[in-house]
């Protein structure tokens, strides 16, 4: 099956399938940030950073938002489809992201993982990156 992966960037036209498939996963929390105009702002942000992975190039089953600050990168929402996953599509598309990131100059990423995603929390220490013992992170809603 993976050589039948295709890993692209994502296009605001993969709004519907990309939700889907983020409703889908366990451990992954969205909120009204992840409308398709708050997407479609994001990614015309960060233009070609975020990516997808289509089996045979018709149903996507992976995905990954990638932006940056201009000193750090920050992913958000990995999933891979259940029947999809250890085959390394995870992977791919957090190596796509670095490359570009690397491009942009960027020289370190970080993510947010909810405390009791042990599954997600394994794949990224699994992929090298470690938990921060030394932060605490703070939210605010605007009003």
């Amino acid at each position: 099956m993976e050589d039948t992966i295709l890993i692209r960037e994502m296009s605001i036209e993969d709004y519907e399938q990309v939700v889907r498939l983020w409703s889908s996963i366990e451990g992954i929390g969205l909120s009204d940030a992840d409308t398709q105009v708050n997407i479609s702002k994001f990614l015309k942000r960060n233009v070609g950073l975020s990516f997808v992975a289509e089996d045979d190039g018709q149903q996507i089953v992976g995905a990954i938002l990638c932006g940056h600050d201009g000193r750090r990168g920050y992913l958000h929402h990995l999933a891979v489809s259940p029947i999809c996953r250890k085959k390394g599509i995870a992977s791919r598309l957090v190596k796509n992201c670095f490359a570009k990131l690397k491009e942009e100059g960027i020289s370190k990423c970080h993510l947010f993982v909810f405390s009791n995603n042990q599954q997600g929390m394994n794949f990224w220490k699994q992929i090298k990156f470690h938990k921060r013992k030394d932060l605490n992170i703070f939210s605010k809603d605007i009003e």
